[in-house]
């Protein structure tokens, strides 16, 4: 298998299109047409774990946070980026990030923080704006069905669990070609008057693309009639944190000591004790205090996510436990889901999880 075989698996488990504008996700260093010989799965792809790639007989490594985040103008091997980069260039060792695109997937970084929780009733804590756009085009009754399923087949009318989605409305449409026209239906200059179907789709705005090229290779009209639109719409199922519910609620700090356990914390900083059970739980992996407003206006008992500072504890405002577990922690088991999703799809390369320990934070 190529790199571009493997690629497309992980396109599959994190659509880029998924990602953050300011994100820097996929392919970072390497070609997309060399073969494969093994995959390191990792959280940091540091000097190190390239170093364990080699040693395994891994060319392809797959981190979670992307090495290159910023532009580079020098590379020197200055710093522990530039040092990284230049040891898998020199060695021949691919790099692939999906960070954020993953963040967002419903099946993504937070699903597997809510699940080590033991959370239940999950849903998406910040949906994804702008990210839904609408297609809205017409045809004659004879074309109907053959374009409305082109467009089916191109991505178009997903909703959540519901795929194959539209709006159908029939009325009258009207058009008269001038002297360079080719109607399909009537002549040149003829005022033309004709039962249409209004075809309505929404679908998420990275198939645009292919949405269109559908619309245009199987309408039968010489200019095709159609609008596309972005929504206000929040996608539900895409976005990031996640809330959920604990099967019991638990007082503060037998919950915190639940947190510990199960991440692996090696310590916890948090809001003042408010006297609250804590049953309503929302998470965000990472850096998420911009998310604090969100978990108060969902309900949440606890908010639990990383690199909070100082001042950001008073926005908890007595309404809700603030946790901050550690950003390293919060996104634990994402390698191991990582590496279980590719050899899922593939028997035919090795798949490993770096044994190399990335996170820079101890605790003493």
């Amino acid at each position: 298998m190529k790199i571009k075989d493997i690629t497309a698996i992980l396109e599959q488990m994190a659509p880029l299109a998924y990602a953050e504008d300011f994100d820097n996700v996929g392919l970072l260093t390497g070609s997309a047409d060399t073969e494969v010989t093994g995959i390191l799965v990792c959280h940091d792809a540091l000097e190190d774990v390239i170093s364990e790639a080699i040693a395994k007989g891994c060319n392809l490594v797959v981190c979670f946070h992307p090495i290159l985040f910023s532009g580079l103008k020098k590379i020197t091997g200055k710093n522990y980026v530039e040092r990284a980069v230049i040891k898998a260039i020199k060695n021949d060792v691919a790099l692939y990030a999906v960070h954020t695109a993953l963040d967002n997937h419903r099946q993504g970084v937070n699903k597997i923080f809510a699940d080590a929780l033991g959370l239940d009733n999950t849903k998406i804590l910040v949906p994804k704006e702008g990210f839904i756009r609408k297609l809205v085009t017409y045809t004659v009754p004879e074309n109907h069905l053959k374009l409305r399923n082109a467009l089916f087949d191109a991505g178009a009318g997903s909703i959540g669990n519901y795929e194959n989605c539209s709006f159908n409305s029939r009325g009258t449409g009207t058009y008269q070609g001038n002297e360079f026209s080719d109607p399909q239906i009537g002549q040149q200059g003829e005022f033309m008057e004709s039962e249409e179907i209004k075809v309505e789709v929404t679908f998420e705005k990275h198939l645009e693309n292919k949405i269109l090229k559908a619309l245009f290779e199987n309408h039968i009209y010489e200019e095709v009639a159609y609008e596309v639109y972005t929504l206000t719409n929040s996608h539900q199922n895409i976005g990031l944190g996640m809330v959920g519910s604990l099967p019991e609620a638990l007082n503060e700090a037998d919950f915190l000591q639940l947190v510990k356990d199960k991440m692996q914390a090696g310590g916890i900083r948090h809001s003042g004790f408010i006297g609250k059970k804590i049953q309503k739980v929302a998470v965000l992996g990472g850096s998420g205090s911009f998310a604090i407003k969100n978990a108060i206006a969902a309900g949440a008992d606890a908010y639990l996510t990383a690199d909070l500072k100082y001042h950001q504890f008073y926005e908890a405002e007595g309404k809700l436990l603030l946790a901050d577990i550690g950003h390293y922690e919060s996104e634990r088991y994402t390698a191991d889901y990582m590496a279980q999703f590719i050899a899922g799809k593939t028997t035919a390369i090795t798949v490993l999880v770096a044994e190399t320990d990335t996170n820079p934070v101890k605790y003493f």
